[in-house]
């Protein structure tokens, strides 16, 4: 498996309470939450019936281990401020790297061979694969009774026990000194303009924005849009980093759509300050840092806590300063949730999640397959 520790120490130790709090979280007391842990049940998930059993539980587990896909930097962060708010939980931080990484580690699991590990990620190309490993404990229904303090639009409606603390925003990319602000598209529909056509902006052939747009538009609308692009004669990449850092290098003028935060990394470190990230309507959106619990993790509840903290505000102001702008749309009160507030947005969000590549695969048809080319400076 492709999981190695951070560049940084993320290993932390304290002394462990084993106090255990007393029973005050019968969920007979409240009509609704016997509902909602009788449906729970019914179901086939575990449902904890109060915060304070959750925190209980985990001073008796006293460790974590996550294994996650965010930047090593933002993931060490969140563990000192967990370890701030949960002195006597240590905590391990390993990264899950790359589609080779996911592939190793769901091979682990289907031999049982992971055994010590609490948090997990589930890449979307393997979701459903993933999703037999997850805990059944019902995050959903513990956030809806306000056990869990998580925005409910985090977590999946059909897996319960599966949540996203995170999400990604597409925008455009382009270098002022290249091209004025003037005369950068203000529409996805503008890029079909005739001053637009003959390698005038870049267009990756693995389009992640595209989903969203399926889901807000139509795949209909998607694939007819791609064809047209296509006619426009772009520049045809593949990757986010090497072709920003060329729009950075005054090498290529504009990118049709790039990931708003990996835009955001590259012009925070241009020197020259040229590099703009550009937010247009209809925003696509799509979830992000999609997380669960294993099923045979030794330590659930400190997993619950670790999952609650990335939601909250304390967490979320983490993800926005250090990947940078990666929070959650439904956060309130995060950067990201600022920018989208009351703006029409695509949202490839979690009814539509296991459609969202093969709408992507539709709109690579639609563009004819084109083939990456390498980046040359004018």
């Amino acid at each position: 498996m492709n999981a190695r520790p951070f560049g940084r120490a993320v290993l932390f130790f304290a002394s462990v309470s084993l106090t255990i709090l007393p029973s005050s979280y019968s969920a007979s007391s409240n009509p609704e939450l016997e509902k909602a842990k009788t449906n729970a049940q019914n179901l086939g998930y575990a449902f904890i019936g109060s915060h304070d059993e959750i925190l209980a539980g985990a001073k008796r587990e006293g460790k974590l281990r996550v294994l996650n896909t965010l930047d090593a930097d933002t993931t060490n962060q969140l563990i000192k401020a967990f370890r701030e708010k949960y002195p006597f939980i240590s905590v391990e931080g390993q990264e899950l790297a790359g589609t080779d990484g996911a592939q190793r580690f769901l091979l682990e699991l289907q031999a049982g061979q992971t055994k010590d590990r609490d948090i997990f990620h589930l890449p979307r190309d393997f979701f459903s694969k993933f999703t037999t490993y997850a805990r059944k404990i019902d995050i959903l229904g513990m956030a809806q009774q306000g056990i869990l303090a998580i925005p409910v639009k985090m977590i999946d409606a059909k897996n319960r026990n599966i949540m996203a603390p995170a999400s990604a925003i597409q925008a455009i990319a382009y270098n002022k000194t290249l091209i004025s602000a003037g005369k950068v598209p203000n529409s996805w529909e503008d890029f079909l303009k005739p001053e637009f056509k003959g390698r005038k902006f870049m267009m990756d052939i693995r389009p992640h924005g595209f989903g969203s747009m399926a889901a807000g538009l139509g795949i209909e609308w998607v694939q007819n849009y791609a064809r047209k692009l296509k006619e426009q004669e772009p520049i045809w990449v593949r990757g986010y980093s090497r072709t920003l850092t060329a729009i950075a290098a005054g090498e290529y003028a504009l990118h049709q759509q790039a990931n708003f935060h990996s835009c955001v990394q590259v012009a925070e470190k241009d020197p020259t300050k040229s590099t703009v990230c550009k937010v247009i309507e209809p925003i696509p959106v799509r979830l992000s840092e999609e997380e669960g619990i294993l099923q045979n993790a030794p330590r659930p509840h400190a997993a619950l806590l670790w999952l609650e903290f990335q939601a909250s505000p304390a967490g979320q102001k983490i993800i926005d300063k250090y990947e940078p702008l990666k929070s959650s749309i439904y956060a309130a009160g995060s950067e990201l949730e600022k920018i989208t507030r009351g703006k029409k947005l695509l949202v490839g969000g979690w009814s539509v999640y296991e459609d969202i590549d093969r709408w992507i695969e539709m709109t690579v048809e639609a563009f004819g397959f084109p083939k990456p080319e390498s980046l040359k400076s004018r």
